[in-house]
């Protein structure tokens, strides 16, 4: 099989060494630079990387894309599209020929989004960015996605896995206007909106945000119970956020009745009565956060629900309501999953306590 990879690029140089080895075991690798100033195109070509430069006015993420994949030779028969922030484990190559038989057209693959320092997945979930040459072209000026003029049939290994290791240091200050421009351009489309919504969130203008997820609610597509419940928590986010507790505790638990099969939707219901004070309406939503042992591999996954947290606020709770032998118990249970120096601390004075 003929495997290539496509990326886009600006300004990535830092990366582009780690990036281009992990992509090797392709047969050929392509670079759409759209405007670098830092040599990036120049160490990508040296490294062996086929570049064009081209610069994309008005920005948009799916027609720099496309411009990439036109780069590929129409002969490819698996296209890999990646980012520079992005490394595969080794062995990608071989795996990916092993699940490709005939009649596939597109393949998923584990995503770690985010990473500790030790290199475990904090935030994991799949991706499917590796397709077959004809048919597919994308869509949406950010938070692109692969649409295909067929039928689509998928293959899937998780053990071959791509590592995020993004620049904390570049500006994501573009995704709003052309979230909202995608929100423009297709307003049935639920999961941008879902996108826009959590976007005003991120930048605290919760009455936009509110309305906007609503919407996302309201859509005829918006059927996924993951991204509801995840646009209900928002909501709850937002009035939290505006000191409408009322509101907050109602939309957590609508959230809640969304999607009880999520640790997300228990988690943050019980941080939020962890907050107001109320420890005995925390403590059961934690417990039933970690009898969910099946995990879902989805873009919806938060950080709370992935790493130590959970036994880190049962302990905060215990330790509130006297009960230090639990306190102790859980802080422990913490600690096997990091070493966290605050953690460490909060150990000390259970213990003191005791």
């Amino acid at each position: 099989m003929k495997v290539c990879v496509y990326a886009i690029c600006k300004n990535e140089e830092k990366f582009a060494e780690r990036w281009y080895n992990s992509m090797s075991e392709a047969d050929k690798v392509f670079v759409l630079d759209t405007g670098s100033s830092d040599g990036s195109a120049a160490t990508l070509k040296k490294l062996g990387a086929i570049v064009e430069v081209k610069e994309v006015k008005p920005w948009r993420f799916d027609v720099a894309r496309n411009l990439s994949l036109d780069m590929v030779d129409v002969d490819a028969d698996i296209c890999v599209c990646t980012d520079l922030d992005e490394v595969f484990e080794k062995g990608w190559r071989k795996k990916l020929e092993k699940i490709w038989t005939d009649g596939i057209t597109r393949a998923s693959y584990t995503y770690n989004w985010s990473l500790d320092e030790d290199g475990k997945p904090i935030v994991s979930f799949y991706s499917d960015k590796i397709h077959a040459r004809d048919g597919y072209r994308w869509t949406h000026p950010v938070h692109e996605v692969l649409s295909y003029d067929g039928i689509e049939k998928r293959a899937f290994d998780e053990s071959i896995v791509l590592n995020h290791y993004p620049d904390r240091e570049k500006s994501r200050g573009s995704y709003l206007p052309l979230l909202e421009l995608s929100v423009k351009e297709d307003p049935s489309d639920d999961r941008n909106t879902h996108y826009l919504g959590r976007e005003y969130m991120y930048y605290k203008r919760w009455n936009e945000a509110i309305d906007t997820l609503e919407k996302h609610l309201n859509l005829k597509k918006a059927t996924w119970k993951d991204e509801r419940c995840a646009s209900m928590r928002f909501i709850g986010r937002c009035y939290k956020n505006l000191n409408r507790p009322f509101e907050a505790e109602m939309w957590y638990q609508k959230a809640l009745m969304e999607a009880p099969h999520l640790k997300e939707a228990y988690t943050e219901l019980a941080i939020f009565y962890y907050e107001r004070s109320e420890y005995s309406k925390a403590i059961p939503l934690l417990k039933k956060a970690l009898d969910i042992k099946k995990g879902y591999k989805t873009y919806i996954t938060e950080w709370f629900s992935t790493d130590f947290s959970i036994y880190d606020f049962l302990s905060l709770c215990y330790y509130n309501l006297g009960d230090y032998d639990k306190a102790l118990e859980c802080v422990d249970k913490a600690l096997e999953i990091s070493k966290d120096e605050r953690i460490l601390k909060n150990r000390e004075i259970i213990l003191e306590k005791m």
